[in-house]
């Protein structure tokens, strides 16, 4: 049995400083996916704080280079710890040099209670009613998650860069938290892959997240809809937004990223 939760916790050696082991199996490429790295970010940046009190709101994050299967060092560094917000940051090394770096910030709910979602909501096929997604062999970490695709395949040279799909952790995650919706806003496809008609290396350089909580009465083993798009793409980068939705038709987690086209 996978826990998530276990392998993206890394273990305390010092005040601010502790490590890792990456485990195999969770590749994109050489290295692990991006959403292992962010999600062991944060929870490098949660440890500082108390959640139940002051939940990430804001992360952003590079992505330096590949994550090897091995030994890896993470820091973290609070920049500022305010009456009512805390500003973090961490990094992951690994052989003395940076492979991610992010900033979060954590804080605790305000007095102001307007409320405003002027991104439409989705038109949501049940999960149930959408068959899931042959085992992906293609990237080697996608047999973690379960896909239920209710826009267009990739690589099925879709008039539009769009996805649809919904995704959840396989087995499923022990508990939904700021680091597992991390990982999940990352763990589908480009985009950009609806529109090509043959896979293509692809690496994400840059990753904003924002973060909705609470997260209460979600389960743990809840079907997300990733919703994502590309809003422009040029000299091999593309940007993207990306959108995580419950079947209620609650938004949970609103991302953005710079894509690279490797080749």
């Amino acid at each position: 049995m996978v826990d998530f939760v276990a392998l993206t916790t890394p273990r305390p050696v010092a005040p601010g400083r502790f490590s890792l082991d990456v485990p195999d199996g969770w590749q994109q490429g050489r290295g692990a996916f991006g959403g292992f790295s962010l999600a062991v970010l944060v929870r490098a940046l949660e440890s500082t704080e108390d959640v139940a009190e002051r939940p990430l709101r804001s992360l952003t994050a590079e992505l330096c280079g590949p994550l090897l299967p091995g030994p890896a060092e993470v820091s973290v560094e609070v920049l500022r710890r305010g009456s009512g917000q805390t500003t973090v940051a961490a990094r992951v090394v690994q052989e003395g040099a940076v492979i991610s770096h992010a900033v979060g910030i954590l804080a605790r709910a305000r007095a102001d209670t307007t409320t405003h979602l002027e991104i439409p909501p989705p038109r949501l096929t049940p999960w149930n009613d959408v068959a899931p997604m042959p085992s992906q062999e293609w990237p080697t970490f996608a047999k973690f998650f379960e896909y239920r695709v209710t826009g267009p395949f990739p690589f099925s040279g879709h008039s539009s860069p769009v996805t649809e799909t919904w995704v959840r952790l396989r087995p499923p995650c022990p508990k939904l938290d700021a680091a597992y919706l991390t990982a999940l806003a990352d763990a589908t496809w480009p985009a950009s892959f609806s529109v090509w008609t043959e896979p293509r290396p692809v690496g994400t350089v840059s990753f904003t997240l924002q973060l909705f909580p609470p997260f209460d009465g979600v389960a743990a083993d809840a079907p997300l809809l990733h919703r994502g798009q590309v809003l422009v793409a040029a000299d091999g980068y593309s940007v993207e937004q990306r959108q995580l939705w419950t079947e209620d038709g609650r938004l949970l987690a609103l991302n953005h990223q710079t894509i690279a086209t490797i080749r």
